[in-house]
């Protein structure tokens, strides 16, 4: 057994570091002792879009902390009462740390859970909510894990996908949930704010669904070519067109059946505006360009932001363009998706290669824990890779 856990840690904004730090222990943020928890070693942890809020220092957190929430790993240590799991299972991590106890969890909403965060109904690792150590490391303390670990039926099985699966801890079914609360349909048409990560896994649920088009709007060139080489019909947001005209000169149509916004805070302008942060742009487009009636989801983050412009935006108070909106009758969902409620189908989807093309979309590239803090600068540019860290060389041996 491991005596230390190396772990990417945040120090200041733009400043990322790997440090050794104690191994792990089956004990809450507290000091409870947790007898339900287990202890991962990592084999796969990505670096996500989520994380880059708190690298360019829009989402506080403290000095120190492990970084991560995308985890896949293998059970090398169980609590006495963990009885569902046994030592050498390959499991998938949901972000969202649950409990299963409480009136949210059991009604499969563990994006809310009650207990996990005294603060907040919310509870995830590597964010300031609720204390939980990140998994952007060697080692991870995993607690009630009969209820939170989604276990792999065949380890050689998963290892030979690993890449796919490691996007089950987040950005696919959060991608996902945000079609679901979109409406997303086959026959639909889509729009979606972003061609990061988690909007190209968007663009990828999408297909899995039998929307008709999809359309994928963004400012980065080798984004938007991955996109349309992958099927998908883009929308350059750096040109001056409007929107619903750019929609228009592709459907026929100035809008869509539905639209999710995956950029959150951190969005700018259209066109000349294109260089300016303007943190409710996308939420405004993907209403604007939803039709009467239709449904649009919210899966950016929006949240206080110390480096929005105005003091409203700094506090988390958006201009939400709501009295345009309201005649259309609109349905609008937003907040963390609950992975538990999406993350065992989407496994057998992948498995059963129901979504061959994800890989393409998503363009992963598998690197070290050393190479992380480079990859935080590269990924803070925009490029249209998804980095997988490979801390033990277990994918790179498989």
């Amino acid at each position: 057994m491991a005596n230390s856990n190396r772990a990417v840690t945040f120090q200041n904004p733009k400043d990322m570091r790997v440090e050794s730090l104690d191994f792990p222990k089956l004990q809450m943020p507290n000091g409870r002792k947790a007898p339900h928890g287990v202890i991962l070693r990592i084999v796969a942890t990505n670096i996500c879009g989520s994380d880059l809020h708190i690298y360019r220092g829009s989402f506080p957190v403290p000095q120190g902390m492990v970084m991560g929430h995308e985890m896949t790993g293998e059970v090398i240590e169980l609590g006495p009462d963990v009885e569902f799991l046994s030592e050498g299972d390959l499991v998938s991590v949901p972000f969202n740390v649950a409990c299963g106890r409480c009136r949210n969890c059991r009604a499969r909403r563990t994006d809310v859970c009650e207990t996990t965060n005294p603060k907040v109904a919310c509870g995830a690792y590597g964010f300031n909510l609720g204390d939980w150590t990140g998994g952007q490391a060697e080692y991870l303390f995993v607690p009630y894990a009969d209820f939170q670990l989604l276990r792999f039926p065949d380890r050689d099985q998963a290892m030979a996908k690993i890449r796919d699966l490691a996007l089950l801890s987040d950005i696919l079914p959060t991608a996902f949930h945000g079609l679901m609360e979109a409406g997303a349909k086959p026959g639909s048409t889509v729009y979606l704010a972003g061609a990061g990560p988690v909007g190209r896994c968007g663009a990828a649920a999408a297909r899995l669904l039998g929307a008709s088009c999809i359309i994928v709007g963004d400012y980065h060139k080798d984004r938007l070519d991955l996109m349309k080489k992958n099927g998908c019909e883009t929308i350059d947001l750096s040109q001056d067109a409007a929107l619903t005209d750019q929609i228009e000169a592709i459907l026929g149509e100035p809008m869509v059946d539905c639209a999710v916004d995956y950029v959150g805070t951190e969005a700018h302008g259209i066109g000349r505006e294109a260089e300016d942060m303007d943190p409710a742009y996308a939420l405004n487009q993907v209403i604007d360009a939803t039709r009467a009636g239709g449904a649009t989801g919210v899966i950016g983050v929006y949240g206080p932001d110390p480096l929005a412009k105005s003091k409203a935006e700094q506090e988390g108070t958006y201009p939400i363009d709501f009295g345009k909106a309201w005649i259309k009758s609109p349905r609008i969902a937003a907040g963390q998706a609950p992975i538990m409620h999406y993350n065992r189908e989407l496994m057998m989807a992948i498995l059963w290669d129901r979504m061959p093309y994800l890989s393409a979309m998503l363009n992963t590239k598998v690197i070290s824990l050393d190479d992380a803090p480079d990859a935080y600068a590269t990924f803070d540019a925009g490029v249209s890779e998804k980095f997988i860290i490979d801390p033990h060389g277990l994918i790179a041996a498989a």
